[in-house]
C-alpha cells in the first residue's frame, strides 16, 4: 500500500478534538478508505456533525486540517490546499473494484449488441467502448413516465429497459434509446455551480442527429406519453 511520507501523524482521536475545538460544534468523526468520497459532512442535529475522511487526512498538516474546519462552518468556502493535497496524496486512493456484470443482451425480440454495433459504427467512428446489457426486471407495459434507458459511467455500461423488448416497439424506436445513451458515454458531463447538467444544449443538438429522431419522438408519445 501506498505510504505518505510526512513527519505529522494524527490519530482519529486527535482530530476529532482538534476539529470539536476549532468549530465549536459536537463532531462524530469517521475514518474511512472510501474511493469515492474523501470529505464528507452531514449534519445531524443544529451542533452535531457526523464527518467522513479518508485516512489520507491522517497525515495532513495543520493548513490543511484548518481548511477542513473552516469546510465544516461553511461549505461554501474555498479550499485550494484541501484540493491540492488530495490531488497530490490520491495514490492513496485504492482503486474501485467494480463487480462484474453479467452480460444479457440478448433480447426475446432485439439483440442489443447488433443495434449498438451498428450505431457505434454509424454514429460515433466505433469510438464507443461501453458495453449494453438488458435491465434485470421485466415491468408491465403501461402509459407513463419511466426510465427507459441509462449509462453508467462507473461500470461503462448501458442499460436498456426490458419493456421495449416487445414485439410491437419498432426496431427504430429502440435504436433511437440505445442512441440516446450512447450519446452519454461519448460525452464528459458538464457542471453549472456544481450542479450536474445531463442533457446539455449541445447533447440535444446531437440527439436529433439520429436519422429517425422525429420518428421516434412522435412514436413516443403515442405509445408512451
Amino acid at each position: 500500500m501506498y505510504q505518505l511520507n510526512l513527519l505529522f501523524k494524527q490519530n482519529r482521536e486527535t482530530l476529532q478534538y482538534y476539529l470539536e475545538n476549532s468549530t465549536r460544534k459536537t463532531i462524530t468523526l469517521n475514518i474511512t478508505d472510501n474511493t469515492v468520497s474523501m470529505l464528507s459532512i452531514r449534519q445531524k442535529k443544529k451542533n452535531d456533525i457526523l464527518v467522513r475522511l479518508h485516512w489520507m487526512f491522517l497525515h495532513a498538516d495543520n493548513d490543511i486540517l484548518k481548511e477542513i474546519a473552516d469546510f465544516i462552518k461553511n461549505k461554501n468556502v474555498k479550499t485550494p490546499a484541501l484540493v491540492k493535497f488530495i490531488r497530490e496524496n490520491r495514490k492513496c486512493i485504492r482503486e474501485r473494484v467494480c463487480r462484474p456484470c453479467a452480460i444479457n443482451a440478448q433480447g426475446k425480440y432485439f439483440k442489443l449488441n447488433e443495434i449498438f454495433d451498428f450505431l457505434n459504427k454509424r454514429y460515433f467512428d466505433d469510438r464507443i467502448k461501453a458495453t449494453i446489457n438488458w435491465g434485470k426486471k421485466r415491468y408491465r407495459w403501461y402509459k407513463g413516465k419511466r426510465t427507459l434507458g441509462s449509462y453508467d459511467v462507473n461500470n461503462n455500461m448501458i442499460r436498456i429497459n426490458t419493456v421495449l423488448d416487445r414485439k410491437a416497439v419498432p426496431r427504430y424506436f429502440i435504436e433511437f434509446i440505445v442512441y440516446h445513451e450512447m450519446i452519454h458515454a461519448d460525452m464528459n458531463l458538464k457542471k453549472d455551480k456544481g450542479r450536474k447538467i445531463i442533457h446539455t444544449k449541445e447533447f440535444k443538438i446531437r440527439e436529433q442527429l439520429f436519422e429517425k429522431y422525429k420518428k421516434a419522438i412522435l412514436w413516443e408519445k403515442r405509445h408512451l406519453g
